[in-house]
This record gives structure tokens, sequence and C-alpha cells, in this order.
């Protein structure tokens, strides 16, 4: 430190110290500043939505039904933890479909920003277990008294997610799927990209057939 190096980030097993040695504008990038979460959207063929009540957290004791929602672990993807949360909270196993959208928000959780990834899923199964020591109850509710919620009508995000819902089983909205990309030819390692694959998937077809 009195060589003039700050601190920059740690780990469980390292402490990082950086100097910007050029007498210039110091580039390095900063360490790690966000969150990242999800939320799943489970809707079964009876237009019914998998919603749980948490034992902790803000909806705790109010009788507010919610999605599942958890936390992106460290070098898992999205899609990955969106099934997995609704696993461990639920019981039920799910299919990854796409990401609905994305809220954006800043000073949350350490003071850091966070991204929230809405996902819908489709259920594989439909008995529910729950995790007892997150989750208080858990069922599959209509989803027109899911959004009449009290909670759900006061909040202008949980409007609109509502919305895109109702939107999307309707045929008007579609969101974003997801696919693996190589990131070089000689890469083990690959990518996901969100994007509208249905459509883009629909637009290469009809390129190729009119070619």
């Amino acid at each position: 430190m009195k060589e003039g190096f700050v601190y920059h980030h740690s780990e469980q097993d390292y402490l990082m110290l950086a100097l910007w040695i050029p007498e210039s504008v110091c580039t390095l990038p900063a360490s790690a500043s966000h969150q990242v979460g999800i939320g799943a959207l489970v809707m079964n063929t009876e237009n019914r939505l998998l919603v749980v009540q948490e034992v902790t957290g803000p909806t705790k004791g109010s009788g507010t039904w919610k999605m599942p929602t958890g936390v992106v672990l460290q070098r898992e993807d999205i899609q990955d933890a969106a099934v997995r949360e609704v696993k461990e909270e639920t019981g039920v196993d799910a299919k990854f479909v796409e990401v609905f959208g994305v809220r954006q928000s800043h000073g949350v959780a350490f003071g850091k920003s966070d991204l929230f990834f809405v996902c819908l899923l489709q259920p594989l199964s439909s008995d529910i277990v729950i995790q007892k020591h997150e989750i208080a109850a858990a069922q599959w509710m209509p989803f027109d008294d899911y959004r009449s919620q009290e909670a759900n009508t006061k909040s202008e995000l949980l409007t609109r997610i509502a919305d895109i819902v109702t939107a999307a089983f309707q045929g008007k909205y579609t969101g974003f799927g997801v696919e693996k990309l190589r990131l070089s030819p000689r890469s083990k390692r690959a990518a996901c990209f969100h994007h509208n694959t249905r459509d883009i998937d629909r637009y290469l077809k009809d390129g190729k057939r009119s070619s």
C-alpha cells in the first residue's frame, strides 16, 4: 500500500492489489459489480402458475404468492439456474423455454447492481415437494388469481410481467431463447447467447427455401 497499490478485489484464497504504472488514465476493469438472479415463470397446460410463499424475505408473512426466484451461481448458465431453483424450492422438474425480460437495478445487495432475468419454463412434472428451510408453501395457482394479488397490482414491474405472460400465451409476445455458440473453432468453452430463436430460425428456414 505504501508503494501506491490499491485494493482491487478478493476471493476466498487471495487478495488482489493493483497499481496502474503508465502516466495515463487507468483503464483496468473494475472488479465484479453485479449480482445475477432469476425469476421462474412455470405455467402448466391448465393456465396455472407455480407459486411459492417464502420463509424469509420481504414477502414473509404477507400471504403473497410469488414466482420461484434465486441467485445464479458462479459459472452457472441462466437457464440452468432457473431449472435448479424451481427444482430446489418446489421439487418440480422443468424445462427452460426463454427469457421474457431483464430487470436492471442498482444499489442492491452489498451496494452492487443487480440483473434479474425473468424466465419462462415448461413443467415436466407436477408433484410439489417444498424446500422447508426456504419455502413455507407452494401450489399451482390460476394465473388470473396470481396477477390479481394486491402486491402484483401495486407493482409496475409485476404488472408488466403479468401482461407479458398474457400476451405471450395469446401469441402476441416472443421472448428470448438460448443457443450455445462456440467462442472460436479451437475453444472448448461455449457462450450462451439469448435471442429470439423462433423468429431467426423461421427467417433462416425461409431464406434457404427462397434461395
